[in-house]
This record gives C-alpha cells, structure tokens and sequence, in this order.
C-alpha cells in the first residue's frame, strides 16, 4: 500500500463528486466497501454510497465540498471538510425548505493494495446541518 496512492485516489473520488459523476465512484471505492456510518436505510457497498450522493446532490444541487485537512499513512486517509448548499429538493424525507446550511465533517478511509477505499467511517455535524435548515 502506498499514502500517495490512496491520497490519489481520495482526490479522485473529491473530484467525482465535484463533477456530480456518482457512476464513476467505483473508481474509488471497492465494490464491496464496508461503511461503518451509512445513510439510513442506505444498501450495503458501494450501491450505498453512490445511493447517498445522488440523494444528496438532488436535495443540495449547489452543494460545496472543501477539504480543510488531509492526513495520510500506508493504510488510511483521513480527510476533515466543510460542506454546504441550499435545501431545493427532498432529503431523507424531508421536504425542501430553501434554506442554505454550512457543516464540517470527517471521514476516515482505509484502502486496499490497489488503492480503492474499502472502509469508511465517517461523521458530518448533522445536528447542525438540521438546525440551519429549520428542521430542528
């Protein structure tokens, strides 16, 4: 395993979601990547994940992804992000209300000899996403 493969290939999977291409995120993960923090009533693997974004992205259509802090070793990638975007569309049923929230979070990675990620674990501020959308 090598830090700047799996650091590569964490840049690859921000610029997939960059470009809203969440078909290509099997360029990243492992078909059968575990998630230890899923969406609710997410499928397991990779279906989850790429299920996720497209309910995010169709929620959040202006959504912004920053990496603040990268952290890499032979095995993991550690990435702490800011994200935000404006509430158009349905997400995790609930209806759009038109507001606009900003977030941190973190994800933790680990990657396999060909450098796909095959574990995550991951928290974003979730409470603090729902309160700035008035859904608190």
């Amino acid at each position: 395993m090598s830090k700047e493969k799996n650091v590569a290939t964490q840049q690859r999977i921000g610029e997939i979601l960059t470009a809203r291409e969440i078909d290509r995120l099997g360029e990243g993960f492992h078909a059968d990547v575990v998630d230890h923090d899923p969406a609710p009533d997410a499928p397991a693997g990779l279906a989850g994940i790429q299920a996720f974004w497209t309910e995010f992205f169709e929620a959040f259509p202006d959504a912004d992804l920053g990496v603040e802090t990268l952290v890499a070793d032979d095995e993991n990638v550690t990435a702490v992000f800011t994200i935000s975007g404006t509430h158009t569309g349905t997400f995790q049923g609930a209806e759009p209300t038109g507001k606009s929230f900003t977030v941190r979070g973190i994800q933790v990675g680990r990657f396999d000899e060909d450098g796909l990620l095959v574990e995550r674990w991951g928290a974003t501020d979730e409470a603090g996403l729902k309160q700035q959308l008035g859904l608190a």
